[in-house]
């Protein structure tokens, strides 16, 4: 299978390959890998949704012909019952901030009169990965809604109002960018990450980073060699 694995940092992709492999010989952001005899190229987009959004977008216009897209990194729990340092697979996932505010309140762009229902992505209504692989070791990980935010939330005034709004189990930076270039290109997807903290009032720690990312890099691996 031709596969695009992509992360936001080197950090990330480096749970799965070594750090001098993840830089591309040219300078580029896209290194080309074999992993369980699969052909595999790993993007690193940088941080955040619009570098996502952007280097996924250019590498399926200049390759658009990928068996599967994989997005690997690291996640906020807002779900007390999710484990620090346990992997999840965001089945569903949207950009929280993406609208108004009116006072306290919030208003979701397709509130604002401001896009039709054909355009996506939304805050209120979510991208749903409605078809995502067959594979063993991906169905066995926990399926969970997430945001994907600019700013991470760390404040009580915040993480209460978006609870309220969204009801998210996780939030990234990431995620939603990725699920819409996939969508967008009708490239088979999943988004799988390692939860590395508590969504709460900035806590450093109380963080699982480095496991988070070494158990996400693990089960990605394990998804790999079972296709």
């Amino acid at each position: 299978m031709r596969i695009l694995l992509v992360a936001a940092t080197v950090q990330e992709a480096s749970s799965i390959v070594p750090a001098q492999t993840v830089q591309a010989p040219d300078g580029s952001r896209v290194a080309s890998v074999t992993l369980a005899g699969h052909a595999v190229d790993l993007l690193v987009t940088g941080v955040g949704m619009v570098a996502t959004a952007a280097w996924c977008s250019r590498t399926f216009a200049e390759d658009p012909h990928y068996d599967l897209a994989l997005n690997i990194g690291v996640c906020g729990a807002f779900d007390p019952a999710i484990a620090l340092g346990s992997v999840v697979h965001v089945v569903s996932d949207r950009i929280a901030e993406l609208g108004a505010e009116d006072g306290d309140a919030f208003i979701a762009l397709e509130d604002l009169g401001l896009s039709g229902q054909e355009a996506r992505p939304f805050a209120r209504t979510p991208l749903v990965n409605s078809a995502p692989p067959t594979n063993a070791e991906l169905s066995s990980l926990q399926a969970v809604s997430g945001i994907t935010v600019n700013t991470v939330h760390g404040s009580d005034a915040s993480i209460h109002a978006v609870r309220d709004r969204f009801n998210p189990q996780v939030e990234s930076m990431e995620g939603a960018a990725f699920m819409f270039a996939c969508m967008m290109t009708g490239v088979p997807f999943a988004q799988v990450r390692g939860v590395s903290n508590v969504v709460e009032r900035r806590n450093r720690d109380g963080w699982r980073l480095s496991e988070a990312i070494s158990n996400v890099g693990a089960v990605a691996l394990r998804i790999i060699e079972a296709l």
